[in-house]
């Protein structure tokens, strides 16, 4: 079985930005139930769509497919909540493990999110000095959160 390994943490300072590389990312949800939330996204030149289920501790069924740019388009347009999750998406390497940065934009911005991919729930990681509060366990920070109730919408305290 597919399956994605991950954890997320709020990103305090501008430290991150020294030598990362950007790519524009734009997706949107076709669904989001309880169990299963089904995506579509273009990430640079390419578009994906993605099935994730249900996450187990840190664990969670991811299936990703490349479909045609055009295509992601119109399931966008015409299928996906709106407003879309926009971002600058970051890849920043630390003390040998990839970390991808998500700059969120328009109706999410201000929020920035650091999100590392594990190869086992027990992997041990010294995290970066811009790595702030751990918000893994906290669905207000999945994607399919913010395209339901943006980060601008949200009320300070409130969950």
């Amino acid at each position: 079985m597919a399956q994605e390994i991950e954890r997320k943490f709020l990103v305090r300072g501008d430290d991150w930005r020294y030598g990362s590389n950007a790519v524009y990312c734009c997706q949107g949800y076709l669904a989001f139930e309880i169990n299963c939330t089904v995506r579509v996204r273009i990430l640079g030149e390419n578009a994906y769509l993605t099935i994730k289920g249900k996450a187990t501790g840190l664990t969670r069924p991811e299936y990703e497919y490349e479909i045609p740019v055009d295509d992601a388009r119109e399931l966008m347009n015409f299928y996906c909540l709106h407003p879309l999750i926009e971002k600058n998406r970051h890849t920043v390497m630390h003390s040998g493990v990839r970390w991808v940065i998500d700059e969120f934009l328009k109706a999410n911005y201000g929020l920035i999110l650091a999100e590392v991919e594990l190869e086992s729930e027990d992997q041990q990681i010294i995290l970066p000095g811009w790595a702030g509060e751990e918000v893994t366990d906290d669905p207000r920070y999945y994607n399919s959160y913010l395209a339901r109730k943006p980060y601008a919408l949200w009320v300070p305290g409130q969950k």
